[in-house]
């Protein structure tokens, strides 16, 4: 735990940590003068010593100097009398340069080395021109830095449409995201008009209950959603997240009625969940509109085991198939007999006896008959002319004249 003072430069400002000197005491309010990168500047204090973490501190802690005396607080408002004039000698160099860009305010240093202009524009300024003019006009640095419109806001200040204060000016150290989202969890109008500040962009209040509304969102149903009510079944047409109430619009008898429940009192679904009373009953579930469970793919491992189950144990999807452990074979082991309504006399057919079909072909020389069906053996017709003396011809079959 490290000793700091908060201050603020300006107000409605980001505050910061300085080391006391240890020789002052400091209240709320005081001025301060303090060390920066900058020089010396004047500070308000907001917060007298305390004691924060090591990871809150931004290395190097800066000391407090002094507390301000009055010829201080005499150079201070010096330097805010000036500051009206220096913004119209600025405005009319501006104007002479013809350039493209907005002042908004400026201020100067503490001990008058600098004076520092504040503009914004939409597009890129070349003021090099405008910094030679500003110089030979006040004679001291000068310093020019382009800011963002929620910025101007912050140093110009205003009345936001809530009849108070800017937030970023008042309460407001730091600008907060803001998006629609935070806007569509409160139930607010998208309309740009009902939720845009002065600066044009989303009102920074957005941000304070966002964390309670996107927690409540959850608990309630949505708008037109279909609810189990006391009462029956309903539409939801309105929901009051502070006091976590929906109004239900129910229809019966060809009759349209309008009633207020508690979140607690109805059943509803809120994605894939039930949520909501329990006591309304069993029927209550049927008369909601669930969402199908979505099936998950099974592996393809469990898709085999599931077959087998459903097939005893026998994983042959198609059915009749013949399992090939138990082939019709006979009991000696031997090979299976051949089907009897064939040909005995046909090799092919299986139903022919091994040693007969051997006895035919030694029968038959060695070559047992062959059955081709009827079609021309041209090599068994060469064999024979050999054998008979006659030479086949040449020419695919042409016999030569004889001499």
């Amino acid at each position: 735990m490290i000793k700091v003072v908060s201050v603020k430069f300006k107000n409605g400002g980001k505050p910061y940590y300085f080391a006391p000197n240890g020789k002052d005491v400091y209240q709320k309010g005081m001025g301060v003068i303090v060390e920066t990168a900058k020089g010396q500047e004047y500070a308000t204090v907001v917060q007298p010593e305390c004691e924060v973490e090591d990871s809150e501190i931004v290395a190097p802690l800066k000391p407090v100097v002094r507390i301000a005396t009055p010829r201080d607080e005499e150079q201070v408002k010096r330097n805010a009398e000036k500051r009206d004039e220096a913004m119209i000698t600025a405005k009319e160099k501006i104007s002479a340069r013809g350039l493209e860009m907005k002042l908004v305010d400026c201020e100067f240093a503490f001990d008058g080395s600098k004076v520092v202009f504040y503009f914004t524009s939409e597009n890129r300024v070349d003021f090099r021109e405008l910094i030679k003019d500003l110089s030979s006009a006040f004679h001291m640095r000068i310093e020019l830095r382009q800011i963002n419109i929620r910025d101007e806001i912050k140093l110009t200040g205003g009345l936001a449409p809530c009849g108070r204060e800017c937030c970023c000016v008042g309460c407001m150290s730091e600008p907060k995201k803001v998006s629609v989202k935070m806007a569509k969890n409160q139930g607010l109008s998208l309309n740009p008009s009902k939720i845009s500040g002065l600066c044009g962009r989303l009102m920074c209040c957005l941000s304070y209950e966002d964390e309670y509304y996107a927690e409540a969102c959850k608990k309630v149903p949505k708008l037109g959603s279909t609810v189990d009510t006391p009462s029956g079944k309903g539409t939801v047409v309105n929901v009051n997240m502070l006091k976590m109430q929906v109004k239900v619009k129910i229809e019966q008898n060809d009759a349209v009625s309008y009633h207020d429940f508690g979140v607690d009192e109805i059943r509803f679904m809120r994605g894939n969940v039930v949520m909501g009373k329990e006591d309304l009953g069993e029927e209550s579930d049927e008369k909601l509109e669930e969402k199908p469970e979505k099936i998950q793919p099974q592996p393809a491992q469990e898709k085999r085991n599931e077959q087998k189950r459903e097939h005893g144990g026998n994983d042959n999807r198609r059915e009749g198939k013949r399992d090939k452990n138990n082939r019709n074979r006979p009991q000696n082991g031997g090979k299976p007999q051949g089907n009897p309504q064939k040909g005995e006399n046909n090799p092919r057919g299986g139903g022919e006896d091994k040693n007969k079909h051997n006895n035919n072909r030694n029968a038959n020389n060695g070559a047992p008959e062959k059955n081709n069906g009827g079609k021309f053996n041209k090599k068994k017709r060469r064999g024979d002319k050999k054998k008979n003396g006659q030479n086949p011809a040449p020419n695919g079959g042409a016999t030569p004249p004889q001499g």
